[in-house]
């Protein structure tokens, strides 16, 4: 029973490497989506998530479409700033999949326009000098509500 983390075609580094800290401290499993920004022996990726590399269940992926194919699309969430549903709105479960896309993209206006039920996003106010929040701090948002639906499992 796990939240699954999904960041396609992560860019930065501190970013993958902070949400990987994140991974490990709620026992969340991390997906990622090739291409990847940086190399996977990046110092700041290292830096970003300290020594809980070794604690991480990580899975790769060369496309969107090989996870979709792997794991189906029953338990998919998709975050973006471009979504009816605030993150509030969803139920989640165990073992659901939020995908967020990449820093300067997003996840593709394609992949967000066949799945708009299942898009979610944090209400921010309407200013366009704030687009978004930076992804390591999406993240933690978003998980830790998935998280309190499932009543925190295996956490003190």
């Amino acid at each position: 029973m796990a939240i699954n983390i999904v960041l396609m075609e992560p860019e930065i580094p501190q970013n993958t490497g902070n949400i990987a800290r994140t991974c490990a401290a709620t026992g969340s499993s991390l997906h990622l989506i090739r291409p990847l920004g940086f190399s996977l022996d990046s110092k700041h990726l290292k830096r970003a998530g300290l020594d809980y590399w070794d604690l991480l269940d990580v899975h790769y992926y060369d496309s969107y479409e090989e996870l979709i194919e792997k794991v189906g699309q029953n338990k998919v969430f998709y975050a973006t700033t471009k979504a009816d549903h605030s993150y509030t709105d969803m139920e989640f479960n165990d073992d659901c999949y939020i995908i967020f896309g990449k820093e300067t993209k997003g996840i593709p206006e394609e992949i967000l326009n066949e799945n708009k039920e299942t898009c979610l996003r944090i209400p921010m106010i309407n200013n366009k000098n704030a687009r978004s929040l930076n992804l390591a701090n999406s993240v933690n948002i978003i998980v830790y509500e998935a998280l309190r639906q499932i009543d925190f499992p295996n956490m003190i």
